[in-house]
């Protein structure tokens, strides 16, 4: 792919556990944290209405516990660290016992090796190894911090998982200039096996191109993320997403493009040579979207009133009808709680949601979100 020839490109994210010192004076103490993260919500969805059992139409309405992380982080050196962060999820299987209930699945769990002593200026360089974030949607977590009103455009329309299983490198670029993170990975997500011996090949590259200047220019980020990928040998699973984010200190801004090339069954494989071919074989389908989003700040930034206004277009077929593109808006306003003399988060929101498709009914949901995040 064309990213194999920017890969010199890079990164900010997701801060290592505990930065290594790299000079005299480090910290070999061992250490072991406790934190937690919810997402919690009441939905109310007007339209489209449905049918219960007895035959009533009615407009859905629940209440829902969307996330409930338990952060378990520690250090066993200045160099190696960890983090295991078990997740809920709603057991839908027909055959369990437990269906309906909430279960607990890993979400991460990772060895992380420090590298700064090793990387010179080359500061935030770091190599892990396990379950642990994906490289794009942990960076721009940084930037659009409003995941628990749901998951970002590339996670839901382009079925990214924010993490997976492999083995990763991150490192920054001198002064501030940006940083790059690049690993493989099973390509299945944390929430599946992996089926084969296809890997998936990731890279983000982030670029801040004037990061000592003023208080309008200094906030700017672009970049590339790309996934390459197979569903199997010559069946490509791929995606390229370019990005710019903006950050001041009045609002947050961010949007991106994205396009995706998947090709399940590829003619040549022996399940489409055979008696009984998939109806799909040979067919390659080519998606493409975009995402915009923007938060203003009344106050600042995690402290009091905030908005959140974001449109996605998604267009899961170049060559299908446009009745296929869905639409998405998102209107919201939040309040963050103020959090004196340390790191802890708390915010609730209330959002409208509509999402529109040519030829299917459109739905609305307003929706009171919270987050906890200590």
């Amino acid at each position: 792919m064309l990213w194999l020839a920017v890969i010199a490109i890079p990164r900010l994210g997701w801060a290592q556990v505990t930065p290594a010192a790299g000079a005299p004076g480090q910290d070999d103490t061992q250490a072991i944290r406790l934190g937690a993260t919810i997402f919690y919500d009441y939905t109310y969805q007007p339209s489209p209405t449905q049918v219960d059992s007895a035959g009533n139409v009615y407009k859905p309405s629940a209440f829902n516990l969307a996330r409930a992380y338990i952060n378990v982080t520690g250090n066993i050196s200045h160099i190696v660290s960890f983090r295991i962060t078990p997740d809920i999820v709603r057991d839908t299987d027909a055959g369990s016992n437990l269906q309906g209930s909430l279960v607990y699945r890993t979400k991460y769990g990772f060895a992380q090796f420090a590298l700064d002593e090793w990387t010179g200026a080359w500061r935030q360089s770091w190599a892990r190894i396990g379950i642990q974030q994906t490289p794009y949607i942990d960076a721009l977590e940084a930037v659009y911090r409003y995941r628990f009103q749901g998951t970002v455009f590339v996670e839901r329309d382009f079925s990214i998982a924010s993490s997976d299983a492999g083995a990763t490198f991150h490192t920054s670029i001198p002064k501030n200039y940006g940083d790059l993170h690049v690993g493989v990975y099973n390509g299945e997500g944390y929430s599946k096996a992996d089926t084969n011996n296809e890997k998936a090949l990731q890279f983000r590259g982030t670029v801040r191109p004037l990061p000592t200047g003023n208080q309008w220019v200094k906030g700017l980020r672009v970049g590339i993320y790309a996934i390459d990928d197979h569903y199997v040998p010559n069946g490509p699973k791929d995606t390229l997403d370019g990005y710019a984010w903006y950050e001041h200190r009045r609002f947050n801004a961010g949007f991106e493009y994205v396009q995706a090339k998947n090709e399940q069954f590829p003619a040549s494989s022996p399940v489409c040579l055979g008696t009984a071919p998939p109806a799909t074989c040979g067919i390659t389908t080519n998606s493409r979207g975009y995402s915009w989003f923007a938060t203003p700040f009344f106050k600042e930034k995690g402290n009091g009133w905030e908005m959140l206004l974001r449109m996605d277009r998604y267009e899961p077929n170049e060559a299908a009808v446009i009745e296929t593109i869905r639409k998405r808006e998102i209107v919201g306003l939040a309040y963050w709680f103020p959090h004196p003399g340390g790191n802890a988060v708390a915010a609730l929101m209330f959002d409208y949601t509509r999402v529109r498709q040519l030829g299917t009914p459109t739905q609305q949901q307003y929706i009171l979100h919270g987050l906890i995040n200590f």
